[in-house]
């Protein structure tokens, strides 16, 4: 799909992204996986070639092909399904650093699959990301992923997969010369970004937009996260607000893909928190499912605006990657339903216990459900001191 030049420079902005993401600096002979599809093969190789360059030690992974998967989910019984293969503890344990490349041959394989056996797996894989959390903690493991075009995202996105391509060629900025030059001119915008947003401190925002009025607090010992590495691309800014007190309507206007569904049209209502009721344009029960796999899953986990004059992406992308970083004529936002990111704690990461978790109102949960709304809206900040602020308007930030 792209040439020698092209995948070069994408593993080199890879590479940036994941020495960005890590806390100190990477070292000779640090073990790096690269996880990648079969469809993605050629970026994994030219990354894997980069590594070597450096002076690391690429552990390469093929992940499971469709059908790989779906025999995963109809062939093993519940005691195969949650077993940790031998060495995976050993082999996280040891890894210094990850780069996913996902480059799906499939994106509908799994929805006839019982959502329950996936959940299962999904939660049986916990341990292995507890482990890559804490050495990402410890400062000695960061991570990052990207997309490769293929057929099955460009068809489902309705789009050729030239020009599903190009959308990832602008949006990495794998047409200019140097790329990485890009992402650092944006970097510092985002470092400024997230700076000025952290001075409104524990405020409320208030989202409306022609299918959106919702309230939400930021909470406590909060900061706000732009790019950190671990996304390309990335273009949002995002916060996990205090899950108590969320309060209103909500609704994606972009389809979501979740488990090989797709769903359109998601209207979430809020109380003190928590969805009260949630309907969808299909695929009801799913949806009802996911929001109900834990106590935290129907609360809000993530709060996120993506600036229009940042984001090339103008085009429905079928991933969550980019339509979750969707440019377009109005920007956009999302919240996700679920798990809280713990880099948006202003503290220590070793001080926000579970305790400390649920004192601050950080969600905890196994889901993290991304649902983007691309509709034009304004974001108002009410301050600790009673004044009300204007933050995002007509797709952009007011700074």
């Amino acid at each position: 799909m792209y040439d020698t030049p092209t995948l070069e420079r994408y593993a080199e902005v890879l590479f940036w992204a994941l020495s960005r993401a890590r806390t100190s600096p990477y070292k000779k002979s640090d073990f790096i996986l690269v996880n990648y599809d079969i469809d993605g093969l050629s970026l994994a190789e030219e990354v894997c070639s980069l590594l070597h360059d450096k002076g690391m030690i690429p552990i390469p992974r093929m992940n499971e092909t469709p059908r790989m998967q779906v025999d995963r989910y109809t062939k093993a019984n519940n005691k195969r399904l949650t077993t940790i293969f031998p060495g995976q503890r050993d082999l996280y344990n040891h890894l210094n650093g990850s780069i996913s490349i996902y480059a799906p041959a499939s994106l509908a394989h799994l929805s006839n699959i019982d959502p329950e056996l996936i959940a299962m797996y999904s939660k049986a894989q916990q341990p292995l990301r507890g482990i890559m959390q804490t050495r990402e903690d410890m400062g000695a493991f960061s991570w990052t992923l990207c997309m490769y075009p293929t057929q099955a995202l460009a068809a489902q996105a309705g789009i050729t997969l030239e020009e599903y391509a190009r959308q990832i060629e602008m949006a990495c900025y794998l047409n200019k010369p140097e790329p990485t030059v890009q992402w650092r001119q944006f970097a510092k915008k985002v470092d400024e970004l997230t700076e000025w947003l952290d001075s409104f401190g524990d405020c409320a925002m208030h989202v409306e937009s022609a299918s959106v009025d919702l309230n939400i607090r930021i909470g406590q010992h909060r900061k706000w996260v732009g790019f950190t590495g671990r996304n390309i691309p990335s273009f949002e800014l995002y916060v996990s607000p205090d899950m108590r007190h969320t309060n209103g309507v909500y609704k994606s206007t972009l389809p979501t893909f979740r488990s090989g569904n797709i769903i359109g049209d998601i209207q979430l209502i809020f109380k003190d928190g928590r969805v009260t009721k949630v309907t969808a344009d299909h695929n009801q029960a799913f949806v009802e499912q996911q929001l109900n796999q834990d106590p935290g899953a129907a609360l809000v986990g993530e709060f996120a605006l993506v600036d229009k004059r940042f984001s090339p992406i103008s085009k429905f992308m079928a991933n969550t990657l980019y339509d979750e970083n969707h440019g377009g004529e109005n920007g956009s936002m999302h919240i996700a339903l679920g798990n809280s990111y713990a880099n948006t704690f202003s503290g220590h990461a070793e001080q926000l216990t579970e305790d400390t978790r649920k004192n601050l109102g950080f969600n905890s949960s196994s889901l993290h459900w991304d649902l983007v709304n691309t509709e034009e809206k304004r974001v108002v900040a009410q301050l600790p001191n009673g004044e009300r602020k204007t933050i995002y308007e007509n797709g952009k930030f007011s700074l």
